[in-house]
């Protein structure tokens, strides 16, 4: 939200009216395809043929791109993280339950049907997910395209980009 402080014209010159305006979807999306833009380094007419698919995927050209917010990003690369934990290396499994290596080559065998046991044995989640994204960035959750995350600037918002095909 923003707020604007407007002087009054008139009798009472001191008088402050406070107007709210509010970011709406529209405006929020404009902002992530200005940030796009900047990222690829469009002209207008470029930026004319960014389309957005499902609400939440560009496509310029036959690429696909995710344009997050700080918390949106968070949010994507947590569910991603707490889906695939037993993807996860056995040495850094082990380093967050405490349980041996070996017992996670096993579990890993039966691949994403032991997740859940997986998860349930992870001390601390949100220091498990702080290291995952600490050891190899949130681009690489994000982004199954290439695993990078670029940072665009709009109106002083950060939006993260990442290409997802």
């Amino acid at each position: 939200m923003i707020q604007i402080n407007k002087l009054n014209k008139g009798a009472n010159m001191n008088q402050v009216e406070q107007v709210e305006i509010k970011k709406d979807d529209d405006l929020i999306k404009n902002e992530r395809v200005k940030a796009l833009k900047n990222h690829l380094e469009l002209n207008d007419e470029e930026t004319n043929q960014i389309t957005l698919e499902n609400g939440e995927y560009f496509h310029y050209g036959d690429k696909e791109y995710l344009v997050l917010t700080e918390d949106e990003a968070e949010e994507r690369a947590t569910d991603y993280i707490k889906e695939s934990v037993w993807a996860f290396n056995s040495s850094f499994l082990s380093s967050h339950t405490g349980i041996d290596e070996d017992v996670f080559k096993l579990l890993s065998e039966k691949c994403e049907s032991s997740n859940d046991a997986i998860l349930s044995m992870i001390k601390d989640f949100d220091h498990f997910v702080g290291d995952a994204i600490s050891s190899d960035g949130r681009g690489h959750f994000i982004a199954s395209y290439d695993h990078d995350e670029h940072i665009e600037e709009i109106n002083g918002d950060e939006y993260f980009i990442y290409r997802t095909n």
